[in-house]
Formats: structure tokens, sequence, C-alpha cells
């Protein structure tokens, strides 16, 4: 990840401070990061302050004007990537000969494969339990009869 050296703890900050981390790294002020980016000054005011989530396209042009990918943008680090355990973990298997990164990326995508099954099953559940709840509240209800 290739960051201007002025922010080095960018990462953990929202948007809106990001932003103005951004800007401030390149020593613009809002009005000529406005014109940099493409975006009116207000929005850029508003999105600094908080008051606003910039929209796709707001996104889009402040990184390609600023070389930062969207995800450093809008994710702090640990939203993101591996936590610091998977992280050893990963720097461990590079280390393997082709042939165990191979068989390890396999062992991964199954354990992948596993854990979305669990989740479609779950849903799956969840959803077949309502539907049992609801029909079983339709037929539960009392009639009215008629008293002569």
């Amino acid at each position: 990840m290739v960051l201007n050296h002025h922010i080095t703890d960018w990462l953990h900050m929202d948007i809106a401070e990001r932003l103005v981390a951004l800007r401030k790294g390149k020593a613009l002020t809002q009005i000529e990061m406005a014109e940099f980016v493409g975006l009116h000054i207000t929005q850029i005011k508003r999105y600094e302050a908080g008051e606003a989530m910039p929209s796709l396209e707001a996104i889009k042009k402040i990184v390609l004007a600023f070389s930062v990918t969207s995800d450093e943008l809008i994710f702090d680090d640990a939203e993101r990537g591996p936590d610091e355990t998977m992280r050893l973990q990963f720097e461990a298997v590079r280390q393997f000969d082709q042939e165990d990164r191979l068989i390890a990326l396999g062992v991964l995508e199954g354990l992948m494969l596993k854990h979305q099954a669990k989740r479609i099953q779950s849903a799956a559940a969840a959803q077949r339990q309502q539907i049992t709840a609801e029909t079983a509240g339709r037929t539960s209800k009392p009639t009215a009869r008629k008293q002569a």
C-alpha cells in the first residue's frame, strides 16, 4: 500500500478524517482540493465536516486524483485484511514451495466453501422457521362462530 509519508496513521480514521489528511498531505486548501478532484467546494467542506458521505462517483474522483484505492479511503486497516494471527500464517505459507502452496490454497478454498455452505444452510433453516411460524399463525387463529 503506497501512502504519502506525511499520512502515517490515516488508516485509523473515518472517511472525513482521511479526506482532511489526504488534502493536507498534498498541502492543498479545500478550494484547491475541489479543483484537483473535480468536485464543488461545498461538497469537500461537507465531506470533511462529516456532514455528508461522498457518492460513489465522488469517491472515484477522489481515489483517482490522490492515487489511493477506494478500500484505503473507506475502510480501516482492521476492517479489510486478515488479523495479525492470520497475517503471520500467510507469511509462513509464502515460504512454502509451489506444491505445498497449492495444497494450502486447496485446503483454504475447501474451508471457505464449507463456511459458505453453513451460511446457506443457516439462512435456509431460518427462512423455513419463519414460514412455519407464519403458517402456524394463520391456522391457529380462531374462527368466529355465528350464534343464533
